[in-house]
């Protein structure tokens, strides 16, 4: 099936290894010219060297206020436009809701929900340059059933399902679309970090259904959350 991906710009942030790299790799397999970030510049490039066609890393830590802008910027400067963004970053540490504390609460809401917002708002007048966009949002199956020992993450990734379906509404008469694709357990470091164990999805497998939300037949989705979780309940969380 050609995704209708050819000649499109995507930006994928915490593309590095997991599933933002998942994402990145299928963004390019279907033809698009792609830029990603993440923190460490040796496995970064390392990433972009996997990766087939044109490939922009940009060293950056996406939860830097400033640095959305910095990737947009740097992304049209290379590639002339901007049509596609998928928004990742790390997930917060553990925690039961009555051991939050208001760092820990400030940080995930930086780092989960606003840090995909400002990096929305940054690409979107390159969009609707383009009169087409794709944003995708990389959050969690915390968003349809909030995971005990993962309060912090339940707050943040729930406001960011909250405001994503409201700008999906806004949006969806420019022919941009905003959609979170939910994740339960895949073989990544994070599912590693929490000591979870059982069934793993592939996280190649998982940036194949971000591409085709990402895709030009994909343009009557939107404001979707879609669960990608080998039928994950939390008994397997």
């Amino acid at each position: 099936m050609d995704l209708g991906l050819q000649g499109k710009v995507a930006l994928v942030t915490a593309a590095s290894k997991g599933l933002g790299r998942g994402a990145a790799l299928a963004l390019a397999n279907e033809g698009a010219s792609v830029a990603i970030c993440a923190r460490e510049p040796e496995p970064l490039r390392s990433a972009a060297a996997s990766m087939p066609g044109e490939v922009l890393a940009l060293p950056d830590d996406v939860t830097d206020p400033a640095a959305p802008a910095r990737l947009v910027a740097a992304t049209v400067e290379r590639f002339g436009g901007l049509h596609i963004v998928v928004a990742n970053a790390g997930g917060p540490p553990k925690a039961r809701a009555l051991e939050v504390d208001d760092d820990g609460l400030l940080a995930a809401v930086n780092a989960n929900l606003m840090t995909s917002i400002r990096l929305a708002q940054a690409a979107l007048p390159h969009l609707r340059d383009a009169g087409w966009g794709r944003i995708c949002f990389i959050t969690s199956n915390a968003v349809k059933q909030p995971i005990p020992d993962l309060a912090y993450s339940n707050v943040a990734r729930t406001g960011l399902w909250a405001w994503a379906k409201t700008a999906a509404q806004d949006l969806i008469d420019e022919g941009i679309t905003v959609n979170l694709v939910c994740p339960g357990l895949h073989a990544t470091d994070r599912v590693t970090g929490l000591g979870r164990a059982g069934r793993l999805g592939d996280p190649e497998d998982f940036g194949r259904v971000v591409a085709f939300l990402c895709s030009a037949s994909a343009g009557f989705i939107s404001g979707a959350a879609l669960q990608v979780d080998g039928a994950g309940t939390l008994g397997l969380l």
